[in-house]
């Protein structure tokens, strides 16, 4: 098997594992705001609160969130499909296309997404065409609304009629 077909087989695996959707945002050496949608994101530890994703190193704010002390990660609410294709997007003004405010940590912080993580740089790896971030979490907020999930390409909200309820 080739290198290509192997990738392409990579692809369509991680593309059928069902995952949650984030949007990370950081300030540049401008402070002006940056962020990216991202899938690859994940808990670590609980003491301290650590959590990692990662960052292709072809992505033009590589640079603001590898050499930045701090970032927010958005756990994208089921409602937000806008946002999470305009954070995907390239050559489009991202913020102009949602409601956001900075934060007292100076972070720029999306409006009504599921929860908030704001966190300070812990450490980077370099692992392959990627570095992964890891960050200690600082602050943390939470609204009641449904989280996204990212399955077969599609995007939307766990349906409430998959909750198991325990008596």
């Amino acid at each position: 098997m080739s290198i290509e077909q192997k990738q392409n087989l990579f692809k369509e695996v991680m593309g059928n594992y069902p995952t949650g959707v984030t949007v990370l945002t950081t300030t540049d050496k401008g402070g002006n705001p940056v962020g990216l949608t991202v899938n690859s994101f994940a808990s670590v530890s609980l003491d301290p609160l650590l959590v990692l994703w990662s960052i292709d190193h072809k992505v033009s704010t590589i640079d603001s969130f590898v050499n930045g002390e701090k970032f927010a990660v958005h756990i994208l609410a089921g409602d937000q499909q806008d946002v999470c294709k305009n954070f995907a997007s390239k050559n489009v003004d991202r913020f102009s296309t949602c409601e956001w405010k900075v934060s007292e940590h100076n972070l720029p912080i999306i409006e009504g997404v599921f929860a908030v993580l704001q966190c300070e740089t812990f450490q980077t790896i370099e692992a392959g065409d990627h570095t992964i971030l890891i960050g200690k979490v600082v602050d943390i907020q939470i609204e009641q609304k449904e989280p996204m999930l990212y399955h077969r390409r599609h995007f939307d909200s766990i349906p409430p009629e998959f909750y198991v309820v325990n008596n």
